[in-house]
């Protein structure tokens, strides 16, 4: 193998290594930026227990 062919191929793997290190920097933004919308969401309202008004009157008609 040729030096100019070493240097390329240990050239390609650190590009590699540095696109890899990149991709993983982006997620983790993307995932922290995700957590923080999720945060910003307001906090449903508590819904009414349908136990306290079912049954309770009973309409009858003739």
């Amino acid at each position: 193998m040729s030096i100019s062919a070493l240097a390329s191929t240990s050239q390609v793997q650190a590009q590699d290594a540095t696109s890899i290190l990149m991709l993983r920097k982006a997620l983790d933004m993307q995932q922290q930026s995700a957590a923080q919308l999720l945060e910003a969401l307001p906090k449903p309202a508590a819904a009414a227990d349908p136990a306290a008004t079912v049954g309770r009157t009973v309409d009858t008609f003739v």
